[in-house]
């Protein structure tokens, strides 16, 4: 992956803080789809919205703040959701020692489900059956259930949600399934092979 850097020649660096110069995607599938490309600051202004499969030239950290934005309290308040997802990689390079885009990559890769069912009808009864997920929907999926688990574990808990989160991309990161994404990803997957 090329190396992007500012007129007077240094790296641009993702928050400020951290390189995806080292970064690597492992899954050939979602190699197109988790966007590394460096930005100072994760915020497009949804100018993706309008265009089918836009959203997966848009940085990963950005998608994961989205995410941490979308529901209840904390809906559009980006700034917030930014600093959130800044302490909890700070949190994931102190308590790992690595670089937290990559754990978060990691993560991602290891709680995307690749099955999934589907409803069909036919002749006026419906039938579930197993269905391959497109790329694209592993990450949105894998993203989805990541802020969840972190959302669901904070919730009257003394642990800030940046821990919360921290955590969650940690144990999603390591395949531990004390991670509410791992065991969402495995119960997808268990449904879909009872429904080959």
């Amino acid at each position: 992956m090329e190396e992007l850097k500012t007129l007077d020649g240094k790296e641009i660096k993702i928050l400020g803080k951290w390189s995806v110069k080292d970064v690597v995607v492992k899954d050939p599938g979602l190699k197109a789809y988790i966007n590394l490309r460096p930005v100072y600051l994760p915020h497009s202004e949804g100018r993706h919205e309008k265009r089918r499969f836009a959203k997966s030239k848009i940085s990963i950290v950005e998608r994961l703040i989205n995410q941490v934005m979308r529901p209840g309290k904390n809906t559009g308040k980006k700034m917030m959701a930014i600093n959130i997802v800044k302490r909890a990689f700070e949190i994931i390079e102190l308590k790992t020692g690595e670089n937290p885009i990559q754990v978060l990559v990691r993560a991602i890769e290891n709680a995307a489900p690749r099955e999934e069912t589907t409803r069909i009808a036919y002749g006026g009864i419906l039938y579930h059956v197993s269905v391959d997920v497109a790329p694209q929907r592993r990450v949105d999926l894998a993203l989805r259930h990541l802020v969840q688990g972190a959302r669901m574990a904070a919730f009257s808990n003394p642990k800030t949600i940046e821990e919360c989160l921290a955590d969650e991309i940690i144990a999603a990161a390591n395949n531990d399934t004390s991670s509410y994404a791992i065991r969402k990803k495995e119960e997808i997957e268990r449904i879909a092979y009872t429904a080959r």
